[in-house]
């Protein structure tokens, strides 16, 4: 279909398997198989493929396995054959790895054979700041268009902050993130840079591959008191849609038909009761706040006179104190203020 807007069906929603690879005993690929994968993942009704991503295994790039074309080639090839067969195209991504030069090389080959956008990962770049790390996804998207990737650490990823997204979202080549941190907390960093952005073209995917479900019907509400807005996580681009690929788009549109009807004020408040926690708990700064950080609610509330600790080497963290204030404006229906307001004198009376 030329005039296919693969656009359009990223930011509905799609049901997209990470292809993995198929080998020999030999560790040699096994292209019947690895063609077979394919015709099985968009015969099962996947809107798209991601190749030459983690499922795929990063090792395809290393020169001594040269698997990275060729595997790039084959997909391409059965989704040539099922669009020509007038089947709704599928949407191309193809993983992107690597340093700066790399990476742009990678995106090259990707445009060559067809891909409509790269999947990006930063994990080659662990020790760059969020400058570096800026002006790498800006020279890959001038290349081909872009789909961001949190990758969680466990398999290779870094940790990434609401900065970091909140820039990557002024890239005009920037059109998906895929959100993989396998963490509540990390999900909403990226949530809250996408509210902060105002742009509304992005699609979102989860990644989280132990928490599909909730994050297909869930309405993330996130942001400052004056400015909230709801977002929701639109498809799965997921390993574990490698297996069941069939049942997966079922469950995709079983979660759109179900998200209607899910009380949404309730999948809210967990969503503001995560976001709170993060801030009081301290979880950018791995939970070292989290006591004085109860302690600086409770003393913005009254009852406490400060956050003072046994341990006088523990307190609030660089920016911590500015996250509870920003948490509790957003999120007044989560506190208690006007019930400890309308009691706290009695309370504290001798």
């Amino acid at each position: 279909m030329a005039n296919f807007d693969w656009r359009e069906a990223l930011r509905r929603g799609l049901a997209i398997p990470a292809h993995p690879l198929a080998l020999t005993e030999h560790r040699k690929l096994d292209e019947r198989r690895q063609r077979a994968l394919t015709r099985y993942y968009l015969d099962a009704g996947a809107g798209g493929l991601a190749v030459a991503v983690h499922t795929t295994q990063f090792a395809v790039r290393d020169p001594r396995h040269g698997l990275l074309r060729p595997v790039l080639q084959l997909a391409a090839e059965e989704m040539d054959r099922a669009a020509a067969a007038g089947r709704i195209p599928p949407v191309r991504i193809g993983g992107i790895c690597g340093d700066t030069g790399q990476a742009v090389a990678e995106a090259g080959q990707l445009r060559e054979l067809g891909y409509h956008a790269g999947l990006l990962s930063l994990a080659a770049l662990a020790d760059a700041d969020d400058d570096r790390l800026i002006a790498h996804a800006r020279a890959v998207g001038e290349v081909l268009p872009l789909v961001g990737f949190y990758l969680q650490p466990a398999v290779g990823g870094r940790l990434l902050p609401t900065a970091f997204w909140r820039r990557l979202t002024e890239l005009e080549s920037l059109v998906a993130i895929k959100i993989a941190p396998f963490n509540r907390y990390q999900t909403l960093d990226v949530l809250r840079a996408v509210a902060a952005s105002g742009r509304d073209d992005l699609a979102l995917y989860t990644g989280n591959d132990d928490n599909i479900v909730a994050d297909l019907v869930t309405p993330f509400c996130t942001g400052d008191a004056d400015g909230r807005r709801e977002l929701r996580l639109v498809g799965g681009l997921l390993g574990q849609w490698a297996v069941g690929a069939r049942r997966a788009v079922k469950l995709l549109e079983r979660c759109r038909a179900a998200a209607a009807s899910v009380p949404a004020g309730l999948l809210r408040d967990g969503v503001a009761l995560t976001d709170i926690n993060a801030a009081l708990f301290d979880a950018a700064h791995g939970f070292r706040g989290c006591i004085a950080g109860i302690h600086e609610l409770l003393r913005r509330q009254g009852l406490l006179r400060g956050t003072w600790c046994l341990d006088p080497g523990e307190g609030l963290s660089p920016g911590q104190a500015d996250e509870i204030a920003r948490v509790h404006a957003a999120y007044p229906q989560m506190h208690d203020d006007e019930f400890i307001a309308e009691h706290r004198d009695r309370w504290l009376a001798g």
